[in-house]
């Protein structure tokens, strides 16, 4: 018996890994986060199978469904949003697993900040302009930020950041990006990316918070924010430059 931790992508169905399909597939028991994952997703599950929405559920109730599964000797398809490394809580129910003694394995899935670069057909990292991306959140009704990870702090950096969990904190966002990035810093904020409903609404840090708020979203919104969303002039990469050789495209003659 194993408790299979898996990312079911940002929302579209099909998003997900073949190999996470495969598990649902046959698992007698799938627990799933019901406001974040699709129900087709877990539609995919045995006939028979017990489908459990751990959304109103705590975390002492959640490992309680584990342990009975594991007592009956059934597998578990435990499915979250986009992917389990990235604001999962899936280290917590893992100690609980590792106390109890029952094993556990992580299929990784396609992470939002990723799904909106794809479908803003956009590249995150742009020679001499941005080579680096930050993933980070604030702090608003849940966890507190570590001490160096405020976005005064990563700001400095001038990287391409994917803000996640904090659209109803985009006053304090843009109050602490603009002395970094300038007020005139292009910014997404992608709204239930790949869903039927998703939006993204462009603009820069000076105009980005009356553009949200006209909009009327207040969660599961991602902010991009970096010069890469409007960039057009841009040094080509090294990569596939003529006079760039490797083992692969050794140098001629």
């Amino acid at each position: 018996m194993t408790v299979h931790f898996i990312g079911a992508g940002p929302g579209a169905p099909d998003l997900i890994t073949v190999r996470g399909l495969k598990i649902i597939q046959r698992c007698p028991v799938v627990l799933y986060a019901g406001s974040l994952v699709p129900v087709e997703i877990v539609a995919e599950a045995p006939a028979g199978a017990r489908v459990v929405d751990t959304a109103p559920m705590h975390l002492d109730e959640i490992i309680a469904e584990m342990q009975a599964a594991h007592e009956a000797g059934n597998d578990i398809a435990r499915v979250h949003s986009g992917d389990p490394s990235l604001y999962g809580a899936i280290a917590e129910q893992m100690r609980r697993l590792d106390a109890l003694e029952i094993p556990y394995d992580v299929t990784p899935g396609v992470p939002a900040f990723a799904a909106a670069a794809a479908a803003l057909a956009t590249e995150l990292t742009l020679p001499e302009i941005s080579q680096t991306v930050i993933l980070t959140r604030t702090a608003v009704r849940s966890s507190s930020m570590p001490e160096g990870e405020d976005l005064e702090t990563l700001g400095r950096s001038g990287a391409t950041l994917a803000v996640h969990l904090s659209v109803n904190n985009l006053a304090r966002v843009v109050r602490e990006l603009i002395p970094h990035y300038g007020a005139d810093c292009p910014v997404v904020v992608a709204y239930r990316v790949t869903w039927p409903d998703q939006q993204f609404i462009h603009g820069t840090l000076s105009d980005i918070r009356e553009k949200v708020k006209a909009s009327g979203i207040t969660r599961t919104a991602l902010i991009m924010v970096g010069r890469v969303l409007a960039a057009s002039d841009f040094d080509e990469s090294r990569l596939y430059a003529p006079d760039h050789h490797h083992v692969l495209r050794p140098r001629k003659g």
